[in-house]
């Protein structure tokens, strides 16, 4: 790969303190829009969200030698986790939620682990696009009813962020088109005001400085009177999401290398930046914030502004801490409009059914052998019946406790073992990186 980087002019010391600011700020805001939807859609702490996006970035940073430029933001594939545990975003059962997400951040760690021993070709043979792609493709379909239900509240200021949203990511120029959720979110929240879709009396009510998190939203808070059965469900429902944001991970870390000019995924190490990217969703998750991925909008930052200097993305992880310190801030993203989240809703979560979409035919996956017609077909029939079936889950027990499968974890080990255990695989791992997994719009 040739060296871009030193084509760049820019970088910290020659831009100077004023710009550096600048530039930092326009990273937050770049990833500003995705991160505090996600709480939003989900019922977690946007202060909590923002606060653990900030700190996790920096220890990202840490673990990466300070080399990767990349900004942590909330990750979207987690959502369906989150939803099939606490559907209406219920306080007491998120905790529960965010520790299958802390348990799925484990699998990056086993998956550094033997990256760094055996290497990444032996490693990701067992998550090849016919096992990922119907995965993405199926978490972004169990999302899309509640995306419809939102709509209903109101179709024209859903409508309203729809095409705003279509619109940047397909016309705009520059910064237009990397924060294309972020714009249509604030128009269709300026409808919603105006046709009474909004109360702005939490927003009156709270304080201007204030704790990101309470204890009692946090995992912690679970081990007072713990559910060993929703804790199970929990941690068995929401692992298998891991296979595909691994997958999206080395894609974005292939992204940046292309952007910067620098392998990453040869140094610091693949195993080093899935080290940092499953770190810090575990600590988000622990305190009640959401997963953490790397954001695909601040690597189109990078290369509208051409500055690879990763100190501007730390300084951006910094704004994004002190923000976190707003309770109004966070009262104020919290009263979106439901019509307004419906309709980015609908946008995002197709969105990720077209990546994994993307994913199987950009790795020209071979539908003509039946041994990949049959993994396809069972993800999408296992995890989708299950899920839309009146039993919702797969329920069994085990001594006293009860375990519930969602139709998420049924497909994905499926797809996973099926691989595994068939003749005719392959598939050979790209050590340049998957590009075609990318959850960001």
């Amino acid at each position: 790969m040739s060296n871009v980087k030193n084509d760049a002019i820019y970088d910290a010391k020659t831009l100077g303190t004023p710009k550096v600011l600048l530039l930092g700020l326009q990273h937050m805001f770049a990833m500003f829009g995705a991160t505090v939807l996600v709480p939003a859609l989900t019922g977690l702490s946007v202060s909590a969200t923002l606060l653990f996006a900030g700190l996790g970035t920096l220890l990202f940073h840490f673990l990466t030698k300070k080399k990767v430029p990349a900004f942590l933001g909330s990750s979207f594939a987690f959502i369906g986790g989150y939803a099939a545990i606490a559907p209406n975003g219920e306080k007491e059962l998120l905790p529960y939620a965010c520790l299958g997400v802390c348990c799925a951040a484990l699998l990056y760690l086993v998956i550094a682990g033997l990256i760094k021993a055996f290497g990444v070709q032996k490693v990701m043979q067992f998550f090849p696009p016919i096992v990922t792609g119907p995965i993405i493709m199926a978490i972004g379909l169990n999302l899309s009813p509640s995306a419809i239900n939102n709509c209903s509240a109101n179709w024209f200021v859903a409508i309203v962020a729809i095409v705003v949203i279509v619109a940047c990511n397909i016309w705009g120029k520059g910064m237009v088109k990397i924060i294309p959720i972020i714009l249509g979110v604030v128009a269709s929240y300026i409808v919603g005001v105006i046709c009474g879709q909004v109360d702005f009396t939490s927003v009156k009510e709270a304080a201007w400085i204030g704790l990101p998190f309470a204890m009692e939203n946090t995992v912690f808070a679970i081990f007072n009177n713990p559910d060993s059965s929703l804790i199970l469900s929990a941690i068995i429902g929401i692992m298998p999401i891991a296979i595909a944001t691994i997958v999206e991970h080395i894609g974005d870390m292939s992204a940046i290398s292309s952007t910067v000019g620098e392998n990453f995924i040869e140094d610091p190490g693949l195993h080093r930046t899935l080290l940092g990217d499953g770190l810090a969703t575990m600590l988000a998750s622990l305190f009640g914030a959401p997963a953490n991925t790397t954001y695909g909008e601040n690597t189109g930052v990078l290369n509208l502004t051409k500055v690879y200097d990763p100190m501007v993305i730390r300084l951006a992880a910094i704004f994004a801490i002190i923000f976190s310190f707003s309770p109004k801030f966070a009262a104020l993203v919290s009263s979106m409009p439901a019509a307004t989240v419906g309709g980015v809703s609908i946008v995002l979560y197709g969105m990720i059914s077209a990546v994994g979409v993307r994913n199987v035919v950009e790795n020209q996956v071979d539908f003509k052998n039946n041994r990949n017609v049959i993994i396809a077909a069972l993800i999408l029939v296992l995890t989708i019946g299950i899920s839309y079936s009146s039993v919702g889950a797969i329920s069994f027990s085990i001594g006293a406790v009860n375990i519930s499968l969602s139709g998420l974890a049924v497909g994905s080990l499926v797809g996973i073992i099926l691989n595994a255990i068939l003749p005719g695989k392959d598939y050979k791992f790209d050590e340049k990186g998957e590009e075609s997994v990318n959850f960001e719009v």
